[in-house]
């Protein structure tokens, strides 16, 4: 007890000095935090604890447990703030705040003293009661530094850094979790407070472990070799788990956060997480409850309400179970009610020696090979464009969406959608090609894929849009620089490394008519 009050002391007086050496985004900001220096102190990893200690989170217990933890560390805020007021003056708004700031904590002393004494440990519930009484007397003679102190913040990254099991003021998600990862795939998260639990509650290291080992291979703790049923609650969580039943129910959620924010001065951001079978009704009810509790706010989450979730308790989701209900539909005819498949792409990668071919072009003097990568069946696959040199801004354009149109052949685009997309589009370099199917290009994206669908889809991607073949242009084209406004192009003249186009001469050097650029030295 002593040491936590320490803790709170030093991280309020920690955060009261940040006050005024912070950077704030706007003024008005800055003028609320110099006025009013709101401070949020506030915990993590509530429902593991909860747990260690063999104390359901759903439980009068639990919620007794949570509110002396949170009163302590919210009235010694309070009392820190108070002391440091009395050696630097209260907040600068704190005179016309006074009367009804003070009727605020002495509500948060009244709640305090209303702990069930019975249900925590006699430490706890002294702690509680004497950091309330001391606020507040001493907040009478000297008023408060800050006026807020304590609130519950989601941890989320932060808890993960910890090492923490539980975030915030949250009971565990599930035992075993699957964290999907931004770049692909998942990771396994299982819950390493259950192992103290268990010999907390009695059990000996070696039925615990095979109570550890079975919700390693089933995902959840139902079922369990040694597990007395008794003790199922203390390891309920928000999510219900595939293999099992059990979770806890949304009002175990919103009892807990009435039974903390008495001591929060902010709010609590929790969510409160519901099945997937939640009426309309019971989550106009939550939030009718939420009200009822006095909590300032409270967001509702139903499960699988989003296509994609960050954390779940199992790795197949509704695609598996839809399949094993539609086999058991096979074997068992009759009325099933079969969940529908949602499906995801699969990539299909080439194999690590594939056939290739590569093609040289030009477009109005602008130069570049096409490099296509297929299958076994002669599909195209990848396709590697280079233009330019390498470094060069139009260089690392063709680079990325070469990366970006292979990703899509990869993932089961169809290549005449793409041709379909791209070819025609009309933009600068365009110009004469010297390829007899397609003369003209109107740009480097209609030559490509024109070239792309008459190589691999049929001669006819060759044509024009006017639908004539392109064999009917002209072939040799005009010389166009006799109509140029600009500075005749010379045969060597370098393409433009910022954006590509040939450059002209500019004395010894060459200069870019389109961007500006120079070869270095104009």
């Amino acid at each position: 007890m002593e040491a936590f009050r320490h803790a709170v002391d030093t991280l309020i007086m920690a955060q009261e000095i940040i006050v005024d050496n912070a950077s704030y985004p706007t003024e008005k900001i800055a003028g609320n935090s110099h006025n009013y220096r709101p401070l949020g102190l506030g915990f993590a990893n509530l429902g593991a604890l909860l747990m260690s200690f063999g104390i359901p989170y759903d439980s009068d217990q639990g919620r007794d447990y949570a509110g002396a933890i949170t009163a302590i560390m919210c009235g010694q805020a309070y009392l820190t703030s108070s002391r440091i007021a009395e050696s630097t003056g209260p907040f600068p708004g704190y005179a016309r705040n006074a009367e009804p700031f003070l009727e605020v904590i002495r509500m948060h002393r009244d709640a305090a003293h209303r702990l069930d004494g019975r249900q925590i440990s006699q430490d706890l519930y002294k702690g509680a009661v004497e950091c309330w009484d001391q606020a507040l007397e001493m907040g009478r003679r000297n008023g408060y530094r800050n006026a807020q102190v304590t609130v519950i913040a989601p941890t989320g990254t932060i808890g993960f850094m910890m090492d923490c099991d539980t975030t915030g003021i949250e009971p565990d998600l599930a035992l075993v979790k699957y964290k999907k990862l931004v770049g692909g795939g998942v990771i396994k998260i299982v819950n390493n407070t259950v192992p103290q639990a268990l010999i907390k509650l009695g059990y000996t290291p070696a039925q615990a472990e095979q109570i550890v080992s079975h919700i390693d291979a089933t995902g959840t703790i139902e079922g369990a070799p040694h597990l007395k049923p008794e003790h199922l609650a203390v390891f309920d969580c928000s999510f219900r788990p595939a293999n099992g039943a059990r979770s806890i129910h949304y009002m175990g959620h919103l009892k807990m956060m009435g039974a903390v924010q008495p001591f929060i001065s902010g709010a609590i951001s929790k969510t409160i997480n519901m099945p997937e079978e939640a009426t309309v009704d019971e989550v106009m009810n939550a939030y009718i409850e939420s009200w009822k509790l006095g909590l300032k706010a409270v967001a509702i989450y139903r499960d699988n309400s989003k296509r994609v979730q960050p954390l779940s308790s199992g790795t197949g989701g509704k695609a598996e179970k839809a399949a094993a209900n539609a086999a058991a539909a096979v074997v068992a005819p009759g009325p099933q009610t079969v969940e529908k498949v949602v499906y995801r792409p699969v990539r299909r990668k080439l194999p690590d020696e594939r056939r290739a071919i590569t093609h040289k072009f030009s477009i109005g003097g602008h130069e570049g090979y096409i490099t296509v990568g297929m299958y076994d069946d002669g599909a195209p696959g990848e396709i590697f464009i280079t233009m330019a040199k390498e470094g060069s801004t139009i260089s690392g354009l063709m680079d990325a969406f070469a990366t970006a149109i292979s990703f899509n052949l990869q993932y089961g685009v169809p290549a005449k959608f793409l041709v379909d997309k791209f070819a025609h589009v009309r933009f600068e370099p365009s110009g004469w090609t010297g390829n007899q199917q397609i003369p003209y290009a109107k740009s480097i994206m209609d030559y490509i894929f024109r070239w792309l669908g008459a190589r691999f889809l049929g001669p006819e991607y060759a044509i024009t849009e006017a639908g004539e073949t392109s064999t009917l242009r002209p072939t040799e084209p005009t010389s166009p620089q006799q109509e140029l406004p600009f500075a005749p192009m010379t045969a060597d003249a370098p393409l433009c490394a910022e954006c590509g186009s040939i450059m002209t001469r500019n004395g010894s050097c060459y200069k870019c008519g389109n961007c500006g650029g120079t070869s270095g030295c104009s």
